[in-house]
């Protein structure tokens, strides 16, 4: 009874991803999202419903955080923040690279080769916790580490404030910022913190398609959102607006690093590691903790087939797509990817 109930399901779940024309998933799809299709996510999940693109949590403040802002701005792109002079947090984050620097591996102080890939800032005020193992509370709090670390920035936050505190042109945009002109660590990174928490994606065209303009997606892609939210159970891990959930997970790609495991000490959470935002994905390669996987069609069939390199989440686990619809999933992640917003860098004060 048992082994028929399980090829009952699976053969249920077969037509039921099937049995849509193209015509009938644009009509599902072009209603509200409250009214689609109950996503395929397992037993114990907590997922919230794909949407529009959110706003950054300071852009109603903006006016009022103007020179914060625009301090911010300046520090993140001032060399001067690193022990040798060449390296600012926009060499790894770079905004016409969507803010990554597209390498495998971040490369740092005297071309030391950083242990992991570097994330795009983008929608980065969304996370609960920062970097890759979770080891920031929050954005301030994140950027003391580039700069104290031996590989990356390779300064100290003291030499640091000394060089800031000899720039006319800072001590003028600390006073405009904070009202007076003392420079510390706090006013620093709370800064680049609130110039990092302006920057968003671009409106995507699955962004389009949910506004009403129903001919933003192509069949394909909406064959790729209905895989998406079902058969390929992707909102296991990367539901909501950001598509991700915001936890921690081992995607099976962990090799040897310990990822949170780091953090917590817990065994149970050896080898995850925080669950990026799906946005953008395609202009954000390579891909994974350690930048190693450049092509986003094998990652999608290593998770279609469940076999990972090591040790991996529960959630993992054969999918059985086919060629045709690998191919669409692959055309919904196209979908919500969208270039860089025009940016304008900052002039440096002498």
């Amino acid at each position: 009874m048992k082994k028929y109930s399980i090829i009952s399901l699976v053969s249920a779940l077969v037509l039921f991803c099937i049995s849509f024309t193209n015509e009938n998933l644009r009509s599902i799809y072009s209603r509200p999202p409250a009214e689609w299709p109950k996503p395929f996510v397992d037993d114990g999940v907590q997922w919230k419903e794909l949407g529009m693109l959110p706003e950054s949590p300071v852009e109603k403040y903006k006016d009022s955080l103007m020179h914060i802002i625009k301090l911010g701005k300046t520090l993140f792109f001032d060399t001067r923040l690193s022990g040798s002079g060449k390296i600012s947090c926009a060499t790894c984050h770079q905004p016409e690279l969507n803010w990554t620097d597209a390498k495998e591996k971040s490369i740092g102080h005297e071309g030391a080769i950083n242990k992991r890939n570097s994330p795009t800032i983008q929608n980065s005020w969304f996370y609960n916790r920062l970097f890759w193992d979770g080891r920031s509370a929050d954005l301030q709090d994140q950027a003391f580490a580039p700069i104290n670390s031996e590989t990356e920035m390779h300064s100290e936050m003291p030499d640091v404030i000394r060089k800031l505190r000899k720039v006319n042109g800072y001590k003028e945009l600390f006073k405009k910022a904070f009202g007076d002109e003392k420079i510390d660590p706090d006013r620093l990174t709370e800064a680049i913190a609130v110039f990092e928490k302006t920057i968003v994606s671009r409106k995507s065209r699955f962004d389009e398609f949910l506004e009403g303009s129903k001919k933003a997606l192509t069949n394909s892609e909406i064959r790729g959102l209905h895989l998406f939210r079902t058969k390929a159970k992707c909102m296991n891990c990367h539901s909501g607006p950001l598509l991700t959930d915001n936890l921690f997970h081992n995607s099976g790609f962990s090799g040897t690093d310990e990822g949170y495991y780091k953090i917590t000490h817990l065994e149970e959470d050896r080898g995850k590691f925080k669950t990026p935002s799906l946005r953008d994905v395609m202009k954000t390669g390579p891909w994974m903790h350690d930048g190693k996987q450049n092509n986003m069609l094998q990652i999608i069939e290593k998770f279609n087939t469940g076999d990972m390199p090591v040790g991996k989440d529960k959630l993992i686990q054969p999918l059985g797509l086919t060629k045709r619809e690998k191919t669409d999933l692959l055309a919904f992640l196209q979908a919500i990817s969208a270039p860089p917003l025009e940016f304008q860098k900052p002039v440096l004060p002498d």
